[in-house]
């Protein structure tokens, strides 16, 4: 996996610290995952991861539907 993006501008600090842990744990699951040959788990596995880290790096909302 890759190393974490620096943290820009979320609503909060803690919501910056909460995507971090999401991604963190997600970077655990494709370890696992990929240990059990579990290959369309790992490529949704990584799709979360990367989103993840889109968001923290500024590149996507944290929404994409208004509600």
């Amino acid at each position: 996996m890759a190393k974490s993006p620096t943290p820009v501008s979320l609503k909060s600090a803690e919501t910056a610290q909460n995507i971090t842990y999401i991604r963190q744990m997600l970077g655990e699951l494709r370890t696992v995952a990929d240990n059990e040959n579990a290959d369309m788990l790992c490529y949704l596995i990584e799709m979360a991861y990367l989103e993840a880290g889109d968001v923290l790096a500024g590149h996507r909302p944290l929404r994409v539907v208004k509600g």
